[in-house]
């Protein structure tokens, strides 16, 4: 039996009911002073720990995943990245939580749909791709910043990127640290769909109602299997999750951050 789920307790994201009976859960993903959504020590846990409540919330049919301001998500905040360099004990709990954000998206029982415009990078993006339909505006721009900060590209990378887009494209844009937009990513198959920027929320919103009005086992039951894949991947993400926060302890991370700061390029 479903229990009772209190979502007021999630305090970086504005959460709605959409439907007849009020099956599509919509979550937006707070910006920070209007501008981009970011995920400091709050945003970052709640990221990782609301599809557990999801996933036990048989009120919910399906979810649309979206970002508020002037794009889906802009990645770590700054702070954040600068306690994990610095403090032990901060980077093992970020580590748990990012382990955690990728297998309770995996494992989350109800279909999520992600809707990105504009910038989608760091945490917000592990959500974003590991979607099971990801739609993206086609002017969005798609990042994974890790070498750019000065770590391996962990997170949700090596689990779906060459799955999703092959080897050879995975380690250009990982490697490089190149930006992708949404109507490239469509082409090369790393999201699902690419639509007009006006035409993004629409299109997540009927496909979310579409799955809503599904056949629940059917729909649950082929998302869990297909994930298999991305489980069979597990121990190729474990490696790249510690070799991320390896990094974090390292000294490249700090000019990482430093060039950040200044807008400038790194000097590795």
């Amino acid at each position: 039996m479903s229990r009772p789920v209190d979502y007021s307790r999630y305090t970086t994201f504005n959460i709605t009911r959409r439907g007849a009976s009020h099956a599509v859960l919509d979550l937006q993903m707070k910006a920070k002073n209007g501008k981009l959504p970011t995920a400091a020590h709050d945003g970052h846990w709640e990221l990782s720990e609301i599809w557990r409540d999801i996933d036990q919330d048989d009120s919910v049919r399906a979810v649309v995943l979206r970002g508020e301001g002037m794009g889906f998500s802009g990645g770590g905040d700054l702070a954040l990245v600068q306690d994990m360099a610095s403090d032990f004990a901060v980077r093992t709990r970020v580590w748990k939580e990012a382990r955690d954000l990728v297998y309770n998206v995996i494992n989350c029982d109800k279909p999520i749909v992600s809707a990105m415009h504009g910038p989608a990078v760091g945490a917000g993006l592990v959500a974003g791709l590991l979607a099971d339909i990801s739609i993206a505006a086609k002017n969005a721009k798609i990042v994974d910043g890790h070498t750019r900060l000065g770590v391996a590209a962990g997170d949700h990378a090596a689990i779906c990127w060459p799955l999703l887009c092959g080897m050879a494209k995975a380690k250009y844009y990982l490697m490089l640290c190149e930006a992708v937009t949404g109507e490239e990513a469509e082409r090369i198959g790393l999201v699902s769909l690419a639509v007009d920027d006006d035409q993004l929320l629409d299109k997540a919103y009927e496909v979310a109602d579409k799955l809503a009005a599904g056949s629940v086992t059917a729909i649950r039951w082929t998302k869990y299997s297909l994930n298999n894949w991305y489980r069979q991947a597990g121990p190729t993400f474990d490696t790249s999750l510690a070799l991320e926060f390896m990094g974090f302890g390292g000294p490249d991370v700090h000019e990482g951050v430093a060039s950040l700061r200044e807008r400038r390029a790194p000097k590795y």
